[in-house]
């Protein structure tokens, strides 16, 4: 029976079949049938200007590139055997990762030792995962094989753009098969303790059919434009699994290229008609706050086709301010996707559709305390906005009650539990955490479920994501939003850095730093904030008494929530994870450890 392919795009070339198994497999397909397109561009930001300088592979020329270092890595590793990427974002990371999984040995997407504040984490990672090899490219070289020695790792070197092209003409081993795993996505650090999820060629394939389905880019030509880090779940399935899997043109740009200046990355949704991009949260935030009329000039973002925003919870607002910095450069206001996914199914799970105007929903905070939902007017007072993460595509998706297991109603807030041919096999060397996450039963409901420790609910058929299960604030009995009560502390003082802040609780009994110092003992299960003061401010503009006293008021009468302690530290202090996200479990480590001593506070 012939192999039943995807639907054909118009003014792109026949999709794959569907039955293709694996990434190396779409890529030879791709190369075999369209060779001269173009496949893969990386914009170089190290010349001035927005555009950079653009270096673009076709899909033959990235095949001979894969098949060459595949067979370098056959070479040297065994079928099975792990191998670390340390690159930098570019096309021979996306090279390396293609031959890892074309040599059937199991990839460990990471970065160079050089990337601010992750060093440690790097180290961790390395240790747990043990490779045999390490990919990487000539002008990192010197600075991978330092780091390596110092943690005491003796992993094979192999740099990428040295592989002569010749290589690829040597035997390879037989195609992977699609149960194997291809790679270890390791969460993205909002723990101590790095954990590798593993990933099947069968997983990484269905996840991306799903994503481009949701995004409607199944059937619509697009362009998918990223500077999110490859080494990072959404990062990897948008610029390299889906356009792999349909032969899409995918544009990268390295993520402190965007950080210095957004406006790179405009212009490249700009320069390509129909892009779709993904970024979280404090992305579109920050374009809205610092690029410039100046950078605005000849931005083109009427073909826009798609704005993923994988934030969890996603916040309309930040959606109302990027439309309102871009409205005069012609961006729709449908192409916002709210976005839903972690990283042990993949990466997606939901999103709302394209082309349609944005669900948004005002829910009673007292209500949502007591796990209940109860819509309310947007200017309410005891109102929480969300906007909706759409729905699932391909895969099922329940809300269950986290202590009973127990399937819960529609209105009713629970935990996240997920099903589907991208859930990962489990966590590499774990074997009691997968069982726990991964193997979990739902009544009579067949096979097992995901268990996502994400909280929300569905409404309308809508997945809203509230909260992380973990991240709770629970006192009397009443359970707090973090991320609720870091926005009131936020909009309390200017001094207080946006979206550089956490909230946490602190159990009974223990002191910290100063307060232990002081004799003040934590005397019940309390909260904490620890933020970080904006950068370019007189000592007088972040006097901590002033900071502490506005941020216990507001929190105090939004939340009802009295704050054992409120501590400012410096920019660049307070934890993110890989993919730039605030990590309220490390930051609580830290505060716990003493780690912030010494840093103004406003202890209780």
């Amino acid at each position: 029976m012939p192999a039943r392919a995807l639907p054909h795009a118009p003014g792109t070339s026949p999709a794959a079949p569907d039955d293709l198994p694996t990434l190396p497999a779409h890529l030879a397909h791709w190369a075999h049938h369209t060779p001269g397109r173009r496949a893969l561009t990386f914009a170089d930001h190290s010349v001035p200007g927005l555009s950079g300088s653009l270096r673009t592979l076709t899909w033959h020329r990235l095949d001979i590139r894969t098949r060459a270092v595949a067979a370098r890595l056959t070479e040297t590793v065994a079928p099975g055997e792990r191998v670390a990427l340390l690159s930098p974002q570019g096309t021979d990371y996306v090279i390396g990762l293609l031959a890892a999984l074309r040599a059937g040995v199991v990839a460990v997407p990471l970065f160079t030792p050089d990337l601010p504040g992750h060093a440690d984490r790097l180290a961790g990672v390395l240790a747990d995962a043990w490779p045999s090899a390490v990919l990487t490219t000539s002008g990192a070289a010197d600075t991978v094989r330092a780091f390596l020695e110092a943690h005491g790792l003796s992993p094979r070197l192999i740099v990428t753009d040295l592989v002569p092209d010749d290589q690829a003409g040597a035997p390879l081993p037989p195609a992977p098969d699609e149960q194997a795993t291809a790679y270890l996505q390791y969460t993205s650090g909002s723990t101590r303790f790095p954990t590798g999820v593993e990933i099947s060629h069968a997983n990484v394939v269905a996840n991306a059919r799903q994503a481009l389905t949701a995004y409607g880019a199944d059937t619509h030509p697009v362009t998918m434009v990223g500077w999110l880090p490859l080494y990072h779940d959404m990062g990897l399935v948008l610029s390299v699994a889906a356009p792999v899997v349909r032969g899409l043109l995918s544009v990268l740009m390295d993520p402190v290229a965007f950080l210095q200046r957004p406006a790179r990355w405009l212009r490249l949704l700009s320069d390509h008609p129909n892009a779709l991009t993904a970024a979280p949260n404090f992305a579109y935030d920050y374009c809205a706050a610092v690029v410039t009329d100046e950078d605005k000039a000849g931005l083109r973002l009427d073909r826009v086709a798609v704005l993923a925003n994988g934030s969890e919870p996603v916040r309309p607002e930040t959606t109302d301010r990027f439309h309102a910095a871009f409205a005069g450069q012609g961006l729709p206001a449908t192409v916002h996707c709210p976005s839903y996914g972690l990283a042990e199914a993949t990466v997606f799970v939901s999103a709302h559709r394209p082309g349609q105007p944005l669900r948004r929903y005002a829910l009673d905070r007292e209500v949502l305390a007591a796990g209940k939902v109860l819509p309310v007017a947007p200017d309410d007072p005891a109102a929480v906005l969300f906007a909706a993460c759409g729905e699932p595509v391909g895969q099922s998706v329940r809300i269950v009650d986290p202590a009973t297991t127990i399937l819960l109603p529609e209105g009713e807030v629970g935990e996240i539990w997920v099903q589907g041919p991208n859930i990962g096999r489990g966590y590499a060397g774990r074997e009691p955490q997968t069982r726990e996450t991964f193997h979990a039963r739902l009544g009579r409901l067949p096979g097992h479920w995901l268990r996502t420790g994400d909280l929300g609910t569905m409404l309308d058929g809508q997945l809203l994501v509230t909260g992380r299960l973990k991240d709770l604030i629970i006192m009397d009995g009443r359970n707090h939003y973090p991320q609720d009560v870091e926005a009131t502390a936020q909009d309390a003082h200017r001094a207080i850095r946006p979206d550089r802040l956490a909230a946490f609780a602190v159990h009974a009994g223990r002191t910290t730093g100063d307060a232990a110092a002081a004799g003040a003992t934590i005397a019940a299960e309390s909260a904490v904030i620890v933020a970080e003061h904006a950068r370019d401010l007189s000592p007088q503009a972040h006097d901590r008494k002033e900071v502490a006293a506005a941020v216990r008021a507001a929190v105090s009468a939004r939340h009802g929530l009295r704050l054992a302690d409120v501590l400012l530290v410096p920019p660049g202090t307070v934890p993110r994870t890989s993919s730039g996200k605030v990590s309220r479990t490390l930051t609580r480590s830290r505060y716990l450890d003493g780690c912030y001593e010494g840093f103004e506070r406003g202890t209780a």
